[in-house]
């Protein structure tokens, strides 16, 4: 289901997510590590991944060390924690720090459009596409129409990401709505499909 975004002047990225996890192991200990870590991954990848190529930062999730990925998590939670001598169960809700994120992927060479998180000047927009050609097509002739500059970051099939400005987000969701695009904002990144 797709929602009504935001106004154009509150986004704010939210860099949360959350994980359930089910590990058994040697002890309830070894389990708990084992899930933190595996809760850690996705979360990353799930996260981030809307802000960075998703096979690149995939491949860098899987060699990190648990240490440096620690290092990207600006706070943690538990809900429904359970263990028993060998099993740990829960769910595993981290934010992840921005700052220390984006310095990350880009020392591993992760192709990403994660902002400072103060210019504030574009947002990212995520294309899903039934008809690629037509479909990007109609989107450029859109922005076209609307004066709309769109930096393309990635395309992957009938898969594309956009930067567009901040200010242009009103104008462009109009458009889009009014040519039969549906959209949703998720943590800041509009997502359009037809």
């Amino acid at each position: 289901m797709f929602l009504a975004i935001a106004p154009f002047g509150a986004i704010a990225v939210d860099l949360s997510g959350t994980a359930s996890v089910n590990v058994t192991s040697d002890t309830a200990a070894a389990a708990k590590n084992m899930a933190f870590d595996e809760a850690r991954r996705q979360i990353i990848n799930d996260v981030l991944g809307q802000y960075a190529i998703p096979d690149l930062l995939a491949d860098a999730v899987k060699n990190a060390s648990a240490d440096d990925l620690t290092n990207l998590i600006a706070a943690s939670s538990i809900d429904g924690e359970q263990q028993s001598d060998t099993t740990y169960s829960a769910n595993i809700s981290m934010t992840i720090d921005r700052d220390a994120a984006r310095a990350w992927m880009t020392a591993n060479n992760v192709q990403n459009w994660l902002t400072d998180g103060k210019s504030g000047d574009t947002f990212v927009v995520q294309i899903v596409m039934s008809d690629k050609l037509a479909g990007w097509i109609e989107l450029n002739n859109i922005a076209r129409a609307e004066g709309i500059n769109m930096d393309t970051k990635y395309i992957n099939g009938n898969r594309v990401t956009v930067e567009i400005p901040v200010s242009s987000r009103g104008a462009f969701t109009i458009a889009i709505g009014e040519a039969g695009w549906r959209y949703a904002d998720q943590n800041g990144v509009l997502h359009i499909i037809k």
